[in-house]
């Protein structure tokens, strides 16, 4: 509407107009006379009474209708000339005095009308010039208001932004004594300084806040001196103003977030710095058991030492016997000599009985021909005892020959046994440290084609090459080509895969460390291909290992092999450790939930969590037992992607310990079974509420795990193995001397194929991984040399 105003300017050129035309001389007589005076000329016949010189009268006459369309004609008519008659010519001059008189007469009436419109114009303009002004003094006060209401809320926002400042800093110094008090704890020490980071982050956005809020009141200011010069802006300056003061509310409110958002992390780190303390103290606490067990086994040392000494004696005592049973022996030979030489006395005698009782020879021949009769009993039971200690002889001397050959085949078995551990340890070597196996997932019924809309196939390529090693996958026409150590397609048996891994399997009990551990997406077959399914033509990795592992155990006791195992299972549920044997443990959830379990690392490459339950085994019906516990209790869930998804990592520990008395050798090896959770997109798996906070986590300690692998592969002087709890606890494993291989787990359907993609290239960058070389741990005993026979 204003802006259909002429402008401003126009409005004091026509104020002004009056004045001049009152010093041009038009006002000098009244308006009113000088219109009757024209209507009075008019009814005297067109032409008034204008006395001559010469005292003639005027002739009426009637004169033309004379019309004025601008200032030209007006000056036109001023610059009009008498015409050329002469001075005694009355008559001609008052004829054009009348003319020039009528057109006078006409440009005053012309002007008056003219003027009367630009009255009622300039009225109107006044009234619309208050109108404004009205509104203006309006729209001013309004904008004062405005200003001292942000004014007030620039104030409040800097005595807000000076209090967190104080509690920033009061927050800084705590968090610098716990650093230098718990200096060792580089986890806490971390999320204390990314805490600091977000502090910092927030105060440098609220001084940004108060900066900007600054600059918005120069402008209202700057704008309010406009206001003044362009009115026309003023509505559009004021909506500007009320989204302003909106945003400054929101941004009031963001704040109070924002600051009880700091008060909940004030109060973590406070609980985390009392954790910590209670960790030192039960560090300390467990360290005087530490030592309080090793005194007690130093006692017990020292008593079998003195109970070898004992038996040392024994065997002396022994010795001593068996001289002295021999001496014996040797006067009980005398005797017999000593016996057969009064037999022959005693013959003489019988034969001097003869000559001298010749009443008695009948009986006597009698006798005689009865010990003819014993003495050929005789000479045959001497003949055979003859042969019999022929024989016994030979007997002994087999025996003796049997025994120097089984000693001599138990050191070839030893001797051939450690051959076959460095050749089978060189053969792993050589396939590579951290090697890789990809399983495709059979096709199952509610799956749908694999070659879907989408062009996704999967195919395996047959040259001598890549046989049983290549994977081949064509999307939409592209093919993309993967190899791996091994590849299982569709049809392979739990059987067949764990077949390729019983030898490192074996490794565990040689006394090395392995890690096997199963990576894909959502229903892509981990859990089946780790834990399977009840049968016996479905059991997986973990069942399977464990009875190999039990039945070799057994097997090498016959060469002087004992073995004890203790197991322990464990599962990452959102960066947070949770004991799946805890005594209280039931449903997923722990009773015991106040234990605070830390993973620590000691420099041979042994990992431990404390107060973790540790379990010993003997068989494989103890294992199993505790497997169907753990899996009771492990966190699972329904998605879009399964209706039983795992939504944690679960970690099988199996700790391996084993001595051998005839080669005074001990070994430990340490099996690590892992089923990690699935990786999935958010969008496709539909989570909501506490399911998005768990799939956000695991993609989190997955990609951390990710990153640790590329960091590996390109060789880094900094593995970020801390970033996530999985990480940390795999960290001997991945980056130091022990055997690891990963399962990477696909599902054939078309609808996965992007989680398929990342899943391969991601398994390849794995196979590329380089890292240390694997170490046995044994330990010789000495061999003490009284213990030694001849």
């Amino acid at each position: 509407m204003a802006s259909s105003l002429p402008p401003r300017s126009s409005y004091l050129k026509k104020e002004n107009a009056g004045p001049a035309r009152r010093e041009m001389g038009y006002r000098s007589t009244p308006r009113r006379n000088v219109l009757s005076a024209l209507n009075n000329g008019e009814a005297n016949g067109g032409t008034p009474s204008v006395q001559a010189d010469g005292g003639g009268a005027g002739v009426a006459e009637v004169a033309p209708v004379i019309e004025f369309s601008g200032r030209e004609d007006v000056e036109r008519l001023l610059a009009e000339k008498m015409k050329g008659k002469s001075k005694n010519d009355f008559k001609g001059r008052v004829d054009q005095m009348s003319d020039y008189i009528k057109k006078l007469r006409a440009c005053i009436r012309w002007y008056m009308e003219l003027e009367d419109g630009y009255l009622a114009e300039q009225e109107k303009l006044r009234g619309a010039m208050d109108s404004e002004n009205n509104r203006h003094t309006e729209l001013e006060s309004q904008l004062s208001n405005a200003i001292e209401e942000l004014k007030a809320t620039n104030l409040d926002l800097t005595r807000r932004c000076e209090s967190l400042e104080e509690s920033f800093n009061k927050e800084k110094s705590e968090k610098q004594i716990a650093v230098e008090s718990y200096e060792k704890e580089n986890q806490e020490r971390l999320s204390a300084e990314s805490s600091r980071d977000v502090l910092t982050v927030d105060l440098e956005r609220i001084t940004h806040d108060a900066k900007r809020f600054s600059e918005q009141l120069k402008m209202v200011q700057d704008t309010n001196k406009r206001l003044q010069e362009y009115n026309t802006s003023l509505q559009q300056y004021n909506s500007n103003l009320q989204a302003d003061a909106s945003k400054s509310g929101e941004t009031v409110s963001k704040l109070q977030k924002e600051k009880s958002a700091m008060m909940e992390t004030m109060s973590i780190l406070r609980e985390s710095n009392n954790s910590m303390g209670n960790q030192l103290e039960s560090s300390r606490v467990s360290q005087q058991e530490a030592i309080r067990v090793k005194e007690e086994l130093r006692k017990e040392v020292e008593c079998l030492r003195v109970e070898l000494k004992q038996v040392r004696d024994d065997r002396d005592h022994s010795v001593i016997q068996l001289n002295s049973l021999n001496i014996e022996l040797g006067n009980y030979k005398e005797k017999i000599g000593k016996t057969s030489k009064e037999c022959e006395s005693f013959r003489k005698k019988v034969s001097d009985l003869e000559e001298t009782c010749n009443t008695q020879q009948e009986q006597i021949r009698i006798f005689q021909k009865q010990l003819a009769v014993a003495t050929e009993k005789l000479k045959l039971a001497d003949v055979t005892a003859i042969e019999a200690m022929t024989g016994y002889e030979e007997q002994k001397e087999k025996i003796k020959y049997l025994e120097e050959r089984l000693a001599q085949a138990e050191c070839q078995i030893v001797e051939g046994d450690e051959l076959r551990k460095k050749l089978h340890n060189t053969i792993l070597e050589l396939k590579g440290n951290i090697r890789v196996f990809c399983r495709v997932r059979p096709l199952l019924q509610f799956d749908g084609d694999s070659n879907g809309p989408e062009g996704v196939s999967i195919s395996f390529p047959t040259s001598v090459e890549f046989t049983g090693r290549g994977i081949d996958l064509i999307n939409q026409g592209q093919k993309l080509s993967f190899s791996y150590d091994k590849v299982f397609d569709h049809d392979a048996s739990q059987e067949d895969v764990f077949v390729e891994i019983s030898q490192l399997v074996q490794s565990a009990l040689d006394g090395y460390k392995v890690c096997i551990f199963a990576y894909g997406q959502t229903g892509s077959g981990k859990t089946y291909t780790m834990m399977g399914k009840p049968g016996i033509d479905q059991k997986g990795i973990i069942p399977r290992s464990l009875e190999q592992i039990f039945k070799t155990s057994r097997f090498l006791e016959s060469q002087g092999w004992n073995y004890s195992m203790q197991a322990s299972m464990l599962e990452i549920y959102n960066e947070t450790i949770r004991d799946l044997l805890a005594p209280g443990r039931s449903n997923g959830f722990e009773m015991t939930s106040n234990k605070q379990y830390t993973i620590k690392h000691d420099p041979h490459g042994n990992t431990t969590v404390s107060e973790l339950t540790i379990i010993d085994v003997f068989g494989i019906a103890d294992v199993t037992s505790l497997l169907e516990k753990a899996s009771q209790s492990r966190s699972v869930g329904r998605t879009q992607m399964n209706e039983q998804s795992s939504r944690s990592h679960f970690v099988f520990t199996l700790k391996i310990s084993g001595s051998n008395e005839n080669t005074s050798q001990h070994v430990q090896g340490v099996l690590n079974l892992i089923d990690l959770a699935g990786s999935e997109r958010l969008a496709k798996s539909g989570s909501t509420g506490d399911r998005l906070k768990e799939t956000q986590s695991i993609n989190k300690s997955l990609s951390a795990l990710s990153d640790v692998i590329f960091a590996i592969a390109k060789g880094d002087d900094h593995v970020p193995f801390r970033n996530s709890r999985l990480t940390y606890l795999l960290q001997p494993c991945l980056g130091g001397d022990s055997k690891a291989l990963m399962f990477v787990n696909i599902s054939p359907e078309a609808s996965s194929v992007g989680e398929t993609i990342c899943s391969l290239r991601f398994a390849s960058r794995v196979n590329a991984c380089e890292i240390g070389i694997p170490r046995r741990q044994t330990q010789a005993r000495p061999i003490d040399s009284r213990l030694s026979y001849g």
